[in-house]
C-alpha cells in the first residue's frame, strides 16, 4: 500500500534503504545482502537517482515526490498482485503529480498488477483509472468504466461532481458547489446518504435507501430517479 502523507509514513530515524530491507528480510526471507542489493535496484525502477547513494540517507533528507518514490519502492518489495494507493499525489505540485501518476502507469504494466486508486480528485481519476466507482458516507453510489461514469453519469452525486470540476474550455460559468455539509457516519440517515444534499431528491429518498440499477453490463447506480427519464439531467 502507498500511504497519503509519506512524513508520517517513513520513520524520520530509519534510513530509505532500511525501510525496504525490512521488508525483503520479513516477507520475501532475503538475506541482508541480498535484500541490499534489490532496495538499491527498487528505488533506481521508481526513478531516485543514484541509489546507491540515497539508500542510505534519511527521508527528511528527499524531497516531496521522492519521499513518495520510496513508498512506492516499499509497496513494490512485496510483489504484490493489487497495489493499493491511497491519494498518492496529495501535497505534490502539478509536475510532480504526473511523474508520479506516470510511474504508477509504467509499474503497473510491467509488473501486470491492478491498481486501486484512492482519490477524489477526478483529474488524477481520468489519468489512471479504467474503471471508477463513486462512494459517498461509505456507500457505493455509481460503478462503471471510465467513459461511462464521465460522459454517462448517472447518480446526482456523480454529475454534481463532475459540475463542480473547473474547466477552461467553453463558455466561462460559475463553479456549481454542491450544497450542504458530508454527513456524520456516526448520524448515518434512514434513507440514501446524499439525500440531505441532493436537489432532487423525493419523500421516499428520505426513507428508504434505493437498490442497484443496471444501466449495462460494467454500469450501476443507486438512485430512484436514474433512468426515469430527464427528473436529474444536468
Amino acid at each position: 500500500m502507498i500511504f497519503q502523507d509519506p512524513m508520517t509514513a517513513l520513520n524520520p530515524l530509519k534510513k530509505a534503504g532500511d525501510h525496504i530491507l525490512e521488508l525483503l528480510i520479513r516477507v520475501r526471507g532475503m538475506k541482508k545482502k541480498a535484500a541490499r542489493l534489490e532496495a538499491i535496484e527498487l528505488l533506481k525502477m521508481v526513478g531516485i537517482p543514484s541509489p546507491e547513494k540515497r539508500v542510505n540517507q534519511y527521508p527528511h533528507e528527499f524531497s516531496g515526490g521522492m519521499r513518495q518514490r520510496v513508498l512506492i519502492a516499499m509497496a513494490l518489495a512485496c510483489n504484490p498482485k493489487l497495489l493499493i494507493a491511497d491519494e498518492p499525489t496529495t501535497a505534490l505540485d502539478v509536475t510532480i503529480q504526473a511523474q508520479i501518476l506516470e510511474l504508477l502507469k509504467k509499474l503497473q504494466k510491467e509488473k501486470d498488477m491492478s491498481v486501486m486508486l484512492i482519490t477524489h480528485d477526478l483529474g488524477v481519476v481520468a489519468t489512471l483509472c479504467s474503471r471508477i466507482i463513486v462512494m459517498y458516507a461509505g456507500m457505493v453510489m455509481e460503478e462503471g468504466m471510465a467513459h461511462e461514469i464521465f460522459y454517462e453519469p448517472k447518480h446526482p452525486y456523480t454529475k454534481a461532481l463532475l459540475n463542480s470540476i473547473p474547466r477552461v474550455d467553453g463558455e466561462k460559468s460559475r463553479l456549481k458547489p454542491i450544497k450542504g455539509s458530508a454527513p456524520s457516519l456516526k448520524n448515518v440517515t434512514q434513507g440514501c446518504p446524499f439525500s440531505d444534499r441532493c436537489e432532487f431528491a423525493i419523500d421516499k429518498c428520505f426513507e428508504m435507501v434505493p437498490e442497484y440499477k443496471n444501466f449495462s453490463a460494467t454500469q450501476k447506480c443507486m438512485c430512484f430517479l436514474a433512468g426515469g427519464g430527464d427528473e436529474i439531467d444536468g
